[in-house]
């Protein structure tokens, strides 16, 4: 099956899960790494608060890991069901 063929048979409803699965990993992955700018730029300023900047970043890293998660898959559940 040629890559034309494919993405002929992709219907919209398809098309939608997916950009938004896709979208969703990117915004997961520019979220996280703004969470680790931030602490990185804490860290230098007050290294004595490293412990608790570490911690912090470790959690909120994880929320937006799971909120991407639940996106990802709610994006996936869409091409499926289509």
């Amino acid at each position: 099956m040629s890559l034309l063929t494919l993405l002929a048979d992709v219907s919209t409803s398809h098309l939608g899960g997916a950009i938004g699965a896709g979208l969703a990993a990117i915004g997961a992955g520019i979220g996280i790494g703004q969470i680790g700018k931030g602490a990185v730029e804490a860290i230098a300023r007050q290294p004595e608060a490293s412990n608790d900047i570490r911690a912090n970043m470790i959690l909120s890293a994880a929320f937006v890991e799971g909120v991407a998660l639940f996106a990802v898959i709610a994006g996936l559940l869409a091409v499926l069901k289509a």
